[in-house]
């Protein structure tokens, strides 16, 4: 992505409202745990994320209401942003909430409920859940334990979900319908898995906007930590628009059978061009595309992915300094 276009959207005039397919979704874990850098944001971090929400052209939405716009097809405001956060750090009620709470910024709070019902140092209690949820903001499920689902056989994931379901429903009094996977990481199974118990919608930890056409088990949300925290590169996400596609390969984001994947994906008509269509992999960088037709693009991997997690960001220019983004999640189990 030439970032040198970040400078551009800083002297963006604010825009009139206007009708948008997509939303950017934002993931955040702590606030103010300055010793855990990969999952922190500092807390002057997180004033200027309020502020810039609060005094630019953008609509913060809950994000049960994107989801629900998303897949019903109603247009969402032009720079609409919801606000997750995962685990249920301490961090989440002694420093997100109270400062969200004065902003009327609504969030969503995934809960990985076994540490919330041992009273484990750093994490909320029942009651502060409560009391966050009672301010107007939805509660969502996170498992119970935190587990690597896709390494997890289906008696153990069916389990988990049994277990955190029927603590969110004692505590709550009601089921959530959004779901975060764990880490990220998810497969069709894993997904089919999550409808079976009566989520909605589900979400990853993989870059790009959510569009009308994602996938509803797996839509992306952008991670922000102390390294993608700073106003520059905040102002890049929440700007950014999502590029529609479909016809993706592989279609489960969990490789076991064929290593690396023969990747692919088709850019919807609304795109006219590809032109300045770039793909970056965490694992090799920028990665060579080959367009086939005027929609069409594909990508191999130069050498196998590694174990784990691994991210696909795809990114055009969209005009106004802005980018179309794309990006998905590969996982590949340890041998």
């Amino acid at each position: 992505m030439a970032l040198g276009a970040l400078a551009l959207l800083a002297a963006m005039p604010t825009a009139p409202a206007r009708a948008a397919d997509s939303a950017v979704i934002l993931m955040y874990h702590r606030f103010g745990e300055d010793g855990i850098p990969s999952t922190n944001v500092r807390i002057a971090q997180f004033e200027d994320h309020i502020r810039t929400l609060t005094s630019g052209p953008y609509t913060v939405l809950p994000v049960a209401e994107i989801v629900q716009a998303l897949r019903a097809g109603r247009e969402l405001p032009d720079r609409t942003i919801g606000i997750t956060i995962d685990d249920a750090y301490r961090s989440v009620y002694t420093e997100a909430f109270p400062r969200l709470k004065a902003a009327g910024l609504p969030f969503t709070l995934f809960i990985a409920t076994d540490a919330v019902d041992r009273g484990l140092a750093g994490f909320v209690t029942w009651d502060q859940v409560r009391e966050m949820r009672d301010a107007g903001n939805d509660i969502g499920a996170h498992s119970a334990s935190h587990l690597h689902m896709t390494e997890a056989d289906a008696v153990t994931n069916r389990a988990e979900m049994a277990r955190s379901l029927t603590r969110l429903k004692e505590e709550l009094g009601t089921a959530p319908v959004l779901f975060a996977y764990p880490y990220g990481e998810a497969s069709i199974a894993v997904w089919n898995l999550v409808g079976e118990f009566g989520f909605t919608t589900a979400f990853g930890q993989h870059s790009g906007a959510a569009h009308a056409t994602s996938q509803p088990y797996y839509l992306p949300r952008f991670a922000l930590n102390e390294t993608y925290s700073d106003l520059e590169s905040f102002t890049l996400r929440i700007n950014a628009r999502a590029l529609p596609v479909d016809e993706v390969t592989p279609d489960d984001p969990e490789l076991r059978d064929r290593n690396p994947p023969l990747v692919g994906f088709s850019v919807g008509d609304s795109i006219p061009s590809l032109l300045g269509l770039a793909c970056y992999h965490s694992q090799f960088g920028a990665v060579d595309i080959e367009q086939l037709g005027t929609h069409r693009v594909e990508i191999r991997f130069p050498a196998p992915l590694k174990s784990g997690r691994t991210r696909l960001n795809c990114t055009k220019p969209a005009g106004e300094g802005r980018w179309y983004w794309y990006g998905t999640q590969f996982y590949v189990p340890a041998e």
